[in-house]
């Protein structure tokens, strides 16, 4: 929504100008220069981008436009599926915590917590290390420089589009250049007409600088930017599985792990300790269910 409303306002003000100013709206209107700039740059970005990255680029757009990054309840789902995980691993046998995590869909910790079931790239994150944590010959500092290195391989996948989108971004305005250069041969071999049919002719060549400028800071831009916001937000879960493993191998008990996660959340997003502790530590939370059941 937010991205629907700031081009509405960048669209109303500067063509609104345009027009307070007595501009008259149908000289913008060259379809033509819009035809070569977005083909080009259309062009210049499946050259230049995986086709794997061509569609995760759509998928980040869609992401962007519904601002789909993690609400609190999916910050708290992932403390409390962590919650319920690490007492397992303090309480059961190795065969037992393995029932939950080679087979997450069947398991009654996963099952009730819906969100961090639905991420499959989370809940896999969350079982390759609590599998680590089971073996347990791998040290702590050693499973950290593991996280922080998949950590930013994630990263790096999930910001493709965003590089992808502000390369094009980049490229927009020397394509309204290309565009505006075309329109100038085309006006130059009018020289012989009236200054009218020749004004007319040289406006719509510069709506292609005109077209590429806006686009790339006006439109392409800000929507790059947007994607690298929600995928990073997106990213700060495996943050936080990552701060409270590493809490709970290095010998804290799961209910101060699950501070350590917390922590690494933004304060305008960080749920307070009160609903962690309703939420995953309170009697009738989902892992005490799942206690009781087992």
């Amino acid at each position: 929504m937010g991205i629907l409303i700031g081009l509405v306002v960048t669209f109303g003000c500067v063509i609104g100008g345009f027009m307070a100013m007595g501009g008259h709206l149908g000289v913008l209107m060259q379809p033509w220069e819009l035809v070569i700039i977005g083909g080009a740059a259309l062009g210049t970005f499946l050259v230049a981008t995986p086709m794997s990255t061509v569609k995760d680029t759509g998928k980040a757009c869609l992401e962007a436009f519904r601002h789909a990054v993690p609400k609190q309840t999916e910050y708290l789902e992932t403390l409390g599926v962590l919650h319920s995980l690490m007492r397992e691993l303090r309480a059961k046998s190795r065969s037992e915590v393995e029932a939950h995590i080679d087979n997450p869909d069947e398991s009654a910790i996963f099952q009730a917590f819906p969100t961090v079931l639905k991420n499959r790239d989370l809940m896999n994150f969350i079982c390759d290390y609590c599998r680590i944590i089971i073996i347990g010959n791998a040290r702590p500092f050693e499973i950290e420089a593991l996280m922080d290195e998949e950590i930013q391989t994630i990263k790096r996948d999930k910001l493709k589009p965003y590089h992808a989108l502000t390369a094009v971004a980049d490229g927009l305005p020397a394509l309204g250049i290309v565009a505006a250069v075309l329109g100038v041969i085309k006006a130059m071999g009018a020289l012989d007409q009236s200054p009218e049919i020749l004004g007319a002719l040289v406006g719509a060549a510069l709506v292609g600088t005109f077209l590429g400028i806006f686009l790339s800071y006006a439109v392409v831009g800000p929507i790059a930017s947007k994607i690298k916001i929600v995928r990073e937000k997106n990213n700060r879960l495996y943050v936080i599985v990552k701060q409270t493993l590493l809490a709970y191998m290095n010998g804290s008990l799961p209910q101060v792990a699950l501070e350590f996660g917390r922590k690494t959340i933004s304060a305008y997003d960080r749920p307070s300790i009160d609903a962690v502790e309703q939420n995953t530590l309170a009697p009738g939370a989902p892992g005490d269910a799942e206690k009781k059941a087992a």
